[in-house]
């Protein structure tokens, strides 16, 4: 089965592994719906750590999808991606690649169109990703060791693509400074649709009628959740988390009593948890935010760090607000806003924890940017795409 286009040309879609929730994986979703039919190539598929829709879908792995490890953790299966990733061999015309690392190198017999979420952050951000120095951790170490054969093979792959498409400005910026190649900003869609059903969270029950503060994140160090759950340690503030990942074991060991971790929801369970927070956190440097957006749709607000891909998806003052940068430490010039561009994302615990706790008196000043929080009704971010 095949999705097929008015000239007769066949569409297939790919995406890098499909493991894990997440932005990118929607996007996948998103695809699916625009070519009806089309096939998904993929390195590995672990359907139950990943949209149940994207079961529904005719999903073709590669043969390393037999190893249940390596679907289970992709990290821990790095050394024979590239070997899987280059076993992926598309037969279709046209091949609509959802890339982050590797499936812009299958090796399509078609054109094959990139849908780039950003170059890859182990090689590119690598100690953004592991969350300190590279040497710091065996991961680091072993992944020091492989970075100049993974550099070689992803810069190989981005040239195989007959076009490129990203999701926002600091992508497209990163693209660029990467593989040298210009790509077009386009923005992708979120899924959140106000009027659809919504399920409630047992576990949630409780903080709903307050409302409470909300992160809606994969658990990685990057993403500075742990930082949140700091930031609201010992305040009347209540943080619910949402999302799993490596990071899960040690937040819910360092997680208050006023703190909730939630995973594995369903779509309708993800409309309700989002229709009674009172504020979305997002305090990570990201090369698209797309959780404003989903927010947004139910009008929500966001309290954001000023830079990265946030800059594309929440309006400050309108959508939602952002957070200053902290003061630098003596030894660094100063700067009163983090660039608006791909920067590199400050790593220091103090200057972090600086970061959330602005973030979380952002929230217990209860800011109202012009939603009808009344009502609930969705935000309109206008001009936040580019």
């Amino acid at each position: 089965m095949a999705h097929t286009l008015p000239d007769g040309r066949t569409v297939a879609v790919a995406h890098d592994y499909l493991t894990q929730r997440g932005g990118a994986e929607r996007v996948v979703l998103s695809l699916a719906k625009a070519f009806p039919g089309a096939p998904v190539h993929t390195t590995l598929h672990e359907p139950e750590a990943t949209y149940p829709e994207l079961g529904e879908l005719d999903v073709r792995a590669s043969s390393l999808n037999r190893f249940g490890p390596a679907r289970r953790s992709y990290r821990a299966a790095l050394p024979l991606l590239p070997f899987a990733a280059s076993s992926v061999r598309p037969t279709e015309d046209v091949v609509v690649a959802s890339t982050s690392g590797w499936a812009h190198g299958f090796r399509a017999e078609g054109d094959v169109v990139a849908y780039c979420h950003a170059p890859a952050r182990w090689l590119y951000q690598a100690e953004a990703y592991l969350g300190g120095p590279m040497r710091s951790s065996a991961k680091g170490l072993a992944l020091a060791m492989m970075k100049p054969s993974l550099l070689a093979w992803d810069r190989r792959a981005a040239q195989r693509p007959a076009k490129y498409l990203c999701n926002s400005r600091v992508v497209r910026d990163q693209i660029g400074e990467a593989y040298g190649i210009e790509a077009e900003v386009v923005p992708p869609p979120h899924a959140m649709d106000f009027d659809a059903p919504r399920e409630s969270v047992p576990d949630l029950h409780d903080w709903a009628a307050e409302g409470y503060l909300l992160v809606v994140s994969r658990l990685l160090p990057y993403k500075n959740v742990d930082v949140l759950v700091e930031a609201v340690r010992g305040t009347d503030e209540r943080l619910v988390v949402v999302g799993t990942g490596p990071e899960k074991a040690r937040l819910q060991a360092i997680a208050p009593p006023n703190v909730r971790m939630v995973e594995g929801l369903s779509e309708a369970q993800l409309r309700w948890v989002y229709a009674q927070a009172r504020l979305l956190l997002a305090p990570s440097l990201e090369d698209y935010g797309l959780t404003p957006l989903e927010a947004a749709a139910f009008g929500v607000p966001t309290v954001s760090l000023g830079a990265g891909g946030y800059l594309d998806t929440v309006v400050d003052g309108l959508t939602g607000l952002y957070v200053e940068a902290p003061p630098p430490p003596p030894s660094a010039p100063a700067s009163p806003r983090p660039p608006a561009g791909p920067g590199t994302p400050r790593s220091s615990s103090s200057t972090r924890t600086s970061s959330a706790r602005s973030a979380s008196a952002a929230a217990s000043a209860r800011p109202s940017p012009p939603c009808d929080r009344a009502h609930r009704a969705p935000c309109r971010p206008g001009s936040a795409s580019s």
